[in-house]
């Protein structure tokens, strides 16, 4: 499906700050699955960036060699361009689905980007990553501030709310020097806090 850019009302106005949001609902994340399924290269962008809890600025570097052998379970050792740090990305089963789909029908070079741009020899920007997102969240009608980080959010805030992973090892996953960033960054520290005020005591 081919899309066509939509004005998000949604963006931020120019020179203000607002920070990016998690997709929260599982709904709208099958609902964008649908609107990708005739985009395999989008498609695994998005799977791989909601699974991964990796930058999309490091996932974008990848090359159809470091990945097309990979299997549910098998990882490989990437280097975060932020912060230096040593990381994993980890294939699971959605991963590789989504994987193998865009290597069976576009076939791409080995040398090739993963997510090379339609444009020429280069991977896609992260600031065509952020336009993708949002024109994505705006065509399932979301409300709020989606953009490339939203995908990494979107992997912690699930991990969270509905495995209950702690945030001491969500905290790990991003490399964030305490749990106390990693709540602010997910941005549920505020409803945690009601919830645990409702629990009963004695």
């Amino acid at each position: 499906m081919k899309m066509k850019k939509i004005r998000n009302p949604n963006h931020p106005k120019k020179g203000s700050h607002t920070r990016m949001e998690p997709i929260r609902s599982q709904k709208d994340i099958k609902a964008i699955m649908k609107l990708l399924s005739d985009s395999p290269r989008n498609r695994l962008l998005f799977v791989m960036g909601i699974n991964n809890g990796l930058r999309v600025g490091d996932l974008l570097k990848l090359k159809v060699s470091d990945v097309r052998k990979m299997r549910p379970g098998d990882s490989i050792t990437i280097m975060e361009g932020k912060t230096g740090k040593q990381n994993v990305l980890v294939v699971n089963k959605a991963v590789y689905d989504a994987l193998k789909g865009y290597l069976d029908m576009k076939k791409p070079d080995e040398k090739e980007y993963l997510f090379k741009s339609r444009k020429g020899d280069e991977a896609i920007t992260i600031q065509a990553v952020n336009n993708k997102i949002k024109q994505w969240t705006v065509a399932i009608n979301m409300r709020g501030n989606y953009g490339a980080h939203s995908l990494r959010k979107t992997w912690g805030y699930i991990q969270r709310t509905k495995y209950g992973v702690g945030f001491e090892l969500i905290c790990r996953r991003f490399n964030h020097s305490s749990p106390s960033i990693t709540m602010r960054y997910l941005g549920i520290e505020d409803k945690e806090v009601q919830d645990l005020l409702m629990n009963e005591v004695g």
